[in-house]
């Protein structure tokens, strides 16, 4: 490999991985406590507040979700890098514009225009991708989704720190200056040559890929599939998690201290189960990982449904995040190992329509299933992740086995 092209594919990795905890963390600096925002707009009701929140909150992702595969089909065509800066820049003026608004519908309307702009985390994901060699490629995508997964855990408690100190409308300005950091980082660092450079070596593109051509790529639904139930179950705990919590006998004054305890655990669990993924890829096929990743999950879920002492729950978060966050990440390089490189970004926007919509649907029916019993949320956590897990056992077989891809590329080194 050519010293040049190393530096290159190597330097491409950590703009997008920086560009991806900057924009996450900023959007999660302010989005959690957007319920205070809409109160402050002079909505008084409370019933009317959830109710602007919960479309609010929800429109961004329904849109991404439809649209993630189209803006990815332009980035195969133009490029990825100017659709990542097309996205940011659209937040850095979305977010600016949000500390001026007076109305709730004020609010609407930006998270509407923010879900027709947005998708520039399943960019990343195509970045990364295909900037990396094939047998990094699993460490290059669970690096960035391990970006991902930092930024949320870290953005409530800046953002809270914040809105005490310069009020919730600044907090958005600040918000709008953490997008034109990562714009900043991807406009200076992510080099599309080092990609060219790569197609030049070998990894030939294709030409136009049509939407019904990726859905026929080796295992490609299966993994779709597998991303939604994954992200179906990582997204259930929100609704109801704090009210097992309080539920199970912990005094009412410790249930956010408590709760927060368990979301921090499992995204930092999360974030190294996608750290970890590379390694074990190397070691073992994607379907073990996968299933590795499934089983982790089924114990999460089972020990919250069998126990409600703290530290049983405690135990359950980190085994969550470990199982999603390393199947997760093998999943997506399953698919992407089949991907041709010219349609890198078709196939990861329809990936993230997968998860967009598991992560839209999840609250929704974990609410309406917790009313009438909590731990019945764990039990369809459970029956999903071994659904999908008997799906991967059954039908799964890896069209690519990347330690033999790491032997290979070694040898030709």
């Amino acid at each position: 490999m050519h010293r040049a092209a190393h530096e290159g594919w190597q330097r491409n990795i950590y703009a997008v991985t920086a560009a991806c905890f900057i924009g996450f963390t900023g959007f999660t600096l302010v989005m959690p406590f957007l319920p205070l925002f809409i109160a402050q707009l002079g909505v008084r009701d409370v019933g009317s507040i959830a109710l602007w929140t919960g479309v609010s909150l929800g429109i961004t992702p329904a849109l991404t979700a439809l649209l993630a595969p189209a803006w990815g089909r332009l980035g195969d065509r133009y490029g990825r890098k100017i659709m990542v800066e097309r996205s940011m820049l659209s937040f850095v003026v979305l977010f600016t514009a949000m500390a001026f608004v007076t109305r709730a519908w004020h609010v609407l309307a930006i998270r509407t225009v923010q879900g027709i702009f947005a998708g520039y985390g399943s960019l990343s994901v195509a970045m990364a991708a295909e900037s990396a060699p094939r047998d990094r490629m699993p460490a290059a995508i669970g690096l960035v989704q391990t970006a991902q997964r930092l930024g949320p855990a870290v953005g409530p408690v800046i953002g809270g720190i914040l809105a005490g100190v310069v009020g919730l409308r600044r907090a958005f300005v600040v918000t709008a200056l953490f997008y034109a950091i990562g714009l900043a980082v991807v406009w200076f660092m992510y080099d599309d040559r080092a990609v060219a450079r790569k197609h030049d070596d070998g990894e030939v593109g294709v030409g136009r890929v049509t939407f019904r051509q990726v859905l026929t790529f080796h295992n490609f639904m299966l993994m779709m599939a597998v991303i939604f139930g994954l992200q179906f179950v990582d997204r259930s705990f929100g609704p109801v998690l704090p009210l097992y919590v309080e539920q199970v006998g912990v005094e009412h004054g410790r249930v956010p201290v408590v709760s927060g305890i368990l979301f921090s655990i499992m995204a930092c669990a999360g974030a190294l189960g996608h750290h970890v993924c590379g390694k074990l890829l190397r070691r073992f096929p994607i379907r073990v990982v996968i299933l590795g990743g499934a089983m982790f999950t089924a114990g999460g879920c089972t020990l919250l449904t069998a126990s409600g002492r703290v530290w049983v729950m405690c135990l359950a978060a980190m085994l969550l995040g470990l199982g999603i966050g390393a199947a997760m990440t093998a999943s997506y390089t399953a698919a992407g190992s089949v991907i041709p490189a010219r349609a890198h970004g078709a196939g990861f926007g329809v990936l993230t329509s997968a998860s967009l919509v598991g992560m839209a649907s999840s609250p929704f029916i974990a609410g309406l299933l917790g009313g009438t019993s909590i731990r019945a949320v764990f039990l369809l956590n459970l029956a999903v992740t071994i659904a999908m897990a008997v799906a991967v056992e059954k039908t799964m077989t890896d069209a690519v086995d990347l330690r033999q891809v790491s032997i290979d590329s070694a040898e030709q080194v």
